[in-house]
């Protein structure tokens, strides 16, 4: 079910637990899947190695893991914009929850649009992922 102008305020907020905790497991297995391999994200040794307390997600696997949130509300294929800044490593045993603010509601060229600011925090609320969306609603 899409998303309705008439059920959106400016400031509300949607929140969803995306990720209870992270396995190394579910890093590997999104490695294979893009097909990103780097050894900060699969190889502890590497990683700590070169300055990190060990492997880390993927950004692009937070990002997913955030707009997991908003497919989650708006509906499929509802996303016009979707950007993230990656301001924090996810480790395994991380539980993430994504966060969706409404900023604006607007018409664009006869669709109506909700413009929505997105975070992404770890179980002790440090951002992992601050950015911005826009979807279409009905």
């Amino acid at each position: 079910m899409a998303l309705k102008a008439s059920d959106l305020s400016v400031g509300q907020v949607h929140e969803e637990q995306v990720c209870y905790d992270l396995s190394r497991t579910q890093i590997v297995q999104y490695a294979g899947a893009s097909g990103d391999y780097n050894p900060l994200h699969t190889d502890e040794i590497f990683s700590k190695a070169v300055g990190y307390p060990g492997a880390f997600a993927h950004g692009m696997l937070t990002m997913g893991l955030t707009g997991k949130m908003l497919t989650n509300w708006v509906g499929d294929g509802r996303l016009t914009k979707f950007g993230v800044r990656f301001v924090s490593q996810v480790f395994p045993g991380d539980t993430l929850t994504a966060k969706a603010t409404v900023k604006e509601i607007r018409e664009e060229d006869g669709q109506k649009l909700v413009d929505l600011e997105v975070e992404t925090v770890k179980e002790d609320g440090t951002a992992v992922a601050t950015g911005h969306a826009t979807a279409r609603i009905d």
